[in-house]
């Protein structure tokens, strides 16, 4: 299990560091955050304000115990309330998995193609050299897909349309015409395997956008889940199987985001507190996700948890102002009558008797959420920096500010954790096997501490360079040793 710590420092600077990288030897969810409150109590962190986990049964269980744990350690019940923060990549997974159940038969049958071209080092010299001798450029590796990530099945499909041309030419093998039979695509097939990969590269993207690891991507939560909607509903309008592969994923999508009610509020607190939306759009995407009936009233419960979380920071930072000590001084205390008053002070009669009028007709001094909601939205710019905006303005809003730090800095996705085991790949191979559990997490949290914080993550899978070791490795001889620990190198990320 690896723990990683993400925060925006006062310099407005975002960070992540593995805290720790330990072997679990249970996946209960008692178990898991028993592990967890360990490393909290080791770090000494115990003002945590959000955790991102995957949607295993075992992580809501473990939620549940945490929050309990929160609350004995001094944290509200308020923010208590917005502990449990589930993984926007897993759930995309899960929505694309749901469309790709029912695959149609020109999937299957480019999946047998590649198979068969991959089964034989001298297949795939053939299919190689052939691709030379079209003048196509490899590009891409030939990648047979794992039925539980989609994102492979995509890879699969986009480098198999890439050589669509080979495959092709190769139906003029007696071989391959004999072994296959029925499972080669014509033409057709391949037309619907093009659209399928366009429809794919939608996902494909958004997958991209929400693995960043080095920049804020908890305001645009709310901004992805209405794209990923309006997607689904253009499927389902297109009717045939892009209708049906729409009506499966779009089931699956109101399971975690058809309702308000079963999620977190701070994915649409982060998308208020960037200042090139605030409230501007909001209305308007609840009622065209949810209905203008449910939407107003999905709206209503959000402004008024963001009011009540304000609230609640508004009182912890009276609260925790400290005291000035005032020196000791001689006064005389001289007893007035009533009709007496105090000499060059001005009694402002009337401006007190208007301020009791506003207060019992229900006025109330405008806060500093008040202040900011009230003005205007920012110009869209690409070289826009949230952050940047944040500390600029961090002395108008003292205590929203606050606000913005904790909201702005949770992870949307734990796929910047993910990437502790591709680096732990590279650490504890075959032929380094006898490192003990402590040592390898030395190695890999002290690796990540020391990267270089402008270091993004790769979460793209290296095809290109995989390919290129591939061709080296097939042709100069080398050993079984040195061929794992060459491939060992290649940097990698699982989503």
């Amino acid at each position: 299990m690896v723990v990683t710590a993400h925060f925006i420092d006062y310099e407005w600077k975002l960070h992540k560091k593995i805290l720790a990288f330990v072997p679990v030897t249970s996946h209960k969810g008692e178990y898991l955050a028993k592990a967890l409150e360990n490393c909290l109590l080791e770090w000494g962190l115990r003002d945590v304000y959000s955790m991102t986990v995957d949607n295993a049964s075992s992580n809501d269980t473990a939620m549940v115990f945490l929050k309990k744990k929160m609350m004995s350690w001094g944290s509200s019940t308020v923010r208590t309330k917005y502990l449990h923060m589930r993984c926007i990549a897993h759930i995309l997974n899960l929505v694309v998995q749901d469309g790709l159940k029912d695959c149609d038969s020109s999937v299957k049958k480019v999946r047998e193609v590649v198979r068969y071209v991959r089964n034989s080092p001298a297949r795939l010299k053939k299919f190689r050299d052939l691709a030379d001798w079209l003048s196509i450029e490899q590009r891409s590796s030939l990648c047979l897909d794992v039925p539980t990530r989609w994102n492979s099945t995509y890879l699969m499909l986009q480098s198999a349309l890439t050589y669509q041309k080979v495959f092709e030419s190769l139906e003029s093998d007696c071989s391959f015409k004999s072994d296959l039979g029925n499972s080669i695509p014509d033409f057709m097939d391949w037309e619907s395997v093009g659209s399928l990969v366009q429809l794919l590269k939608c996902f494909y993207d958004m997958t991209i956008r929400i693995s960043g690891s080095l920049y804020v991507t908890s305001n645009t939560f709310f901004i992805e889940i209405s794209d990923l909607y309006c997607l689904l509903k253009g499927m389902v309008e297109v009717g045939g199987p892009v209708g049906v592969m729409g009506k499966n994923m779009k089931a699956k999508f109101e399971k975690y985001w058809g309702d308000v009610e079963k999620m977190n509020l701070m994915i649409f607190f982060a998308n208020i507190l960037d200042p090139r939306d605030k409230l501007e759009y909001m209305p308007t995407q609840f009622n065209h996700m949810y209905g203008e009936e449910k939407g107003q009233t999905f709206y209503d419960k959000v402004v008024a948890g963001l009011v009540e979380l304000f609230d609640d920071y508004s009182t912890s930072a009276s609260s925790s102002v400290p005291s000035v000590p005032v020196p000791s001084v001689s006064v005389s205390v001289q007893p007035t009558s009533a009709s007496s008053v105090s000499v060059g002070k001005p009694q402002h009669f009337l401006k007190s008797q208007i301020k009791n009028q506003r207060m019992e007709s229900g006025g109330k001094k405008q806060t500093e959420l008040d202040m900011y909601l009230s003005e205007g939205i920012v110009e869209e710019e690409e070289s826009f920096d949230i952050l940047g905006w944040w500390k600029i303005n961090s002395a108008r809003f003292l205590v929203l500010s606050k606000l913005a730090r904790d909201v702005l800095a949770i992870p949307i996705s734990t796929i910047a954790s993910e990437y502790a085991f591709s680096t732990s790949g590279r650490v504890l191979d075959p032929f380094r096997s006898s490192l003990t559990p402590k040592i390898v997490e030395a190695l890999v949290c002290t690796q990540d501490w020391l990267r270089k914080q402008n270091t993004p993550l790769c979460i793209e899978e290296n095809l290109e360079e995989l390919e290129r070791f591939e061709k080296e490795l097939s042709g100069d001889g080398r050993s079984g040793r040195s061929l794992g620990s060459t491939l060992a190198t290649i940097p990698y990320l699982t989503v």
